[in-house]
């Protein structure tokens, strides 16, 4: 049996990832690291900081590189396409949605990609789905499955 420990999030923008990231999940911020292992300086050369933030069983780590090139992706090159979160209730994908559009419209974070999230579309079973990128560019869905289909 598997399961997702976290998710590993690099920024050239800590502070305004992990404040982000803390408003938007409505999370809470767990630890925070600026001393590495060898092998962690050797898989991540510049990392200065690593922190953990978590909500319910969901955990990212956000961290930072002195080499960043302050570049995204670009849309054809390797990446994770997207992580999906699934959600209790089909309820909280429209919150979810407009969280981030009040997010986006305070002013007070710098977003790579000024995509506006996707509507929440609905497939052939009833699972439904919502796609939105944070301020790093990177894409994630939102879903909810219903209870017949799980």
């Amino acid at each position: 049996m598997l399961s997702v420990h976290h998710v590993g999030v690099q920024t050239d923008d800590f502070d305004n990832c992990l404040n982000w990231y803390l408003d938007f999940f409505e999370a809470k911020q767990m630890w925070q690291l600026d001393r590495f292992s060898r092998l962690t300086l050797q898989r991540l050369p510049g990392i200065r900081r690593l922190t953990e933030v978590g909500v319910g069983d969901v955990r990212f780590h956000l961290f930072d590189r002195a080499t960043h090139t302050g570049r995204t992706a670009l849309p054809d090159d390797f990446q994770f396409q997207h992580v999906c979160l699934a959600v209790d209730d089909a309820e909280d994908l429209p919150r979810i949605r407009l969280r981030w559009v009040r997010l986006y419209q305070s002013g007070r974070y710098r977003f790579a990609l000024p995509d506006p999230p996707t509507e929440i579309v609905t497939d052939a079973d009833g699972v439904q789905s919502l796609y939105l990128f944070d301020v790093n560019g990177l894409e994630l869905e939102f879903t909810h499955v219903p209870e017949d289909h799980r």
